[in-house]
This record gives structure tokens, sequence and C-alpha cells, in this order.
């Protein structure tokens, strides 16, 4: 399955006609990049992205959700006119995370949430079935060289400086565990699930609660690989990665609920 593929297509709505409107009346097909725009908006609600933090750059975006680097910079601009993101020049410019939101911000995860709801809901058991199975699998097959990259991993995240680190430490540990498998079929499964949980970015949600417990997860769970407890590392496994699925749970909560989304959360760094 191709980048493109994986940008899901039922979340491009046929036609958005205004509201009240005759039938005979133009309809406006809205563009990739109002949907990308809103993947974004989601994501920072989420914490895949912080305030202050700077988004990828545009070929990695595109890279990301297998859409254009037009379709990017369309979607960036988009954001930037709303006051979502700060579009910065010189060395080191980029599309940074702006703290506060504007009245549309609701409307916009709404877009992205509620259609594929069911998707998300698909995702979440199959996480809950595959996950455990992959670090069960791990503590019953991992070698010394696997022990080895497990425990860097750790100790990267428990050393991070900073957000980015968090999360590169985050990503390799949980790739050492997958690869501890020695099956590269479920190693890719696991990368699967979280880029399609993340809509795409390869994050997932980031806050100082979700980083504390966090570390507490991926300790147990290198200790439980290390030590050949397979049924410690599944159980690990299972309570750690509903993590994401709590979050996602109560940002739907929440528009369902017609709340506003208010300011961005105030979150740091993490990992999951």
């Amino acid at each position: 399955m191709t980048a493109a593929e994986r940008f899901d297509r039922r979340w491009l709505d046929a036609a958005e006609a205004t509201s009240g409107s005759s039938v005979l009346e133009p309809v406006r097909l809205r563009s990739a990049g109002e949907h990308v725009a809103d993947r974004l908006v989601t994501a920072i609600a989420l914490g895949e992205f912080v305030p202050g933090q700077r988004l990828p750059a545009e070929r990695d975006l595109a890279a990301m959700l297998g859409v254009s680097r037009a379709t990017v910079r369309e979607a960036l601009q988009r954001l930037s006119a709303l006051g979502y993101v700060e579009v910065r020049r010189g060395r080191s410019g980029g599309a940074y995370v702006r703290s506060s939101w504007g009245p549309q911000a609701q409307e916009m995860v709404s877009r992205t949430l509620l259609p594929g709801w069911e998707r998300f809901e698909r995702l979440f058991d199959f996480r809950q079935l595959v996950e455990p199975l992959i670090a069960r699998t791990a503590a019953e097959r991992r070698s010394p060289e696997d022990i080895a990259r497990i425990d860097a991993a750790l100790e990267a995240y428990l050393q991070a400086p900073d957000r980015e680190a968090s999360r590169a430490a985050d990503q390799a540990l949980h790739e050492a565990v997958a690869g501890a498998t020695h099956n590269p079929y479920l190693a890719n499964l696991s990368s699967l699930i979280r880029s399609e949980i993340s809509l795409g970015f390869g994050a997932e949600p980031y806050s100082p609660q979700i980083r504390a417990r966090a570390i507490e997860d991926h300790t147990r769970l290198a200790r439980a690989v290390a030590s050949g407890n397979a049924t410690a590392a599944a159980r690990v496994a299972r309570t750690h990665f509903q993590l994401t699925e709590s979050t996602v749970r109560e940002l739907m909560a929440r528009i369902e609920a017609r709340g506003g989304l208010g300011e961005a959360p105030a979150i740091g760094q993490g990992g999951t």
C-alpha cells in the first residue's frame, strides 16, 4: 500500500453546499489542502504537535500524507490565516504551532474525527489484539542484541532533553521491541497502526502526565521483555497503548458534548 493510498480518501467529502442554498446552485468542493489543514488541527488538539513546536518540513508532511507539497503549502497558508500556526522565515524558519486557538478549531477537528470514528474503533480494537502479541513474542524470542537495543532506547527515552528527542526514543523503543519478535510482518503491523492512529503523522499524544505514565510503562515493558516474562510483557503493552486511545476518546467526547476546544492543550514532551 502506497503512502497516497493510506491517505484515507473516505475523508474527502464529495461536496459541501451552503446551508439553505438552492439545489441548483453550484456546490463547493473542499480541496485536499483543506482536509490536510483539518488533520493538522486535529493532530495539534490531540497533542501530536505542541505549542511552540515547529511542524515537519513541507516535503516531510507531503511524504507522510501522500499528497503534493503544493497541497501541504495550501494547508499551512490556511492555518496561518486562521491563526493556528505562525510561519517564520530564515534559517530557523518554518510553521510553528501557536498556543492560541480560533473559533473554527472544533469544526475542523469534527470534520476529521466524526466521519472516520468507526474506523478508529476498529483500529483501537486491532491494536489491543496486536501489540500484546508483539510484546509477548518479543519476550519469548529476544536475543542479547535485542535486549541491548531495547535498553539503549529506554535510556535515551529517560534522558531525553526535549519533546523531539523523547519522540525519537519512544519510536526507537517500540521498534526495538517489535524487532525482537524476529518477524517483519509483526514489526510492520506495529508501524502501520501507529501511522493510522496518528492520522498519518507518526506521532502520538504527548503531555507531562502521559510522559510520566510512559516512563513507568516503558521501564516495565523493557524489563518484562528482557527477563522473558511473556505474560507481563503482554499485560504492560495492553494497558500502555490505551493512553492514545483514551486521549482520542476524550477529545471525541468533548466534540459530541458540543463543548469548545478552548485553548490548545497545555502539553509538552512525552510518549506512548
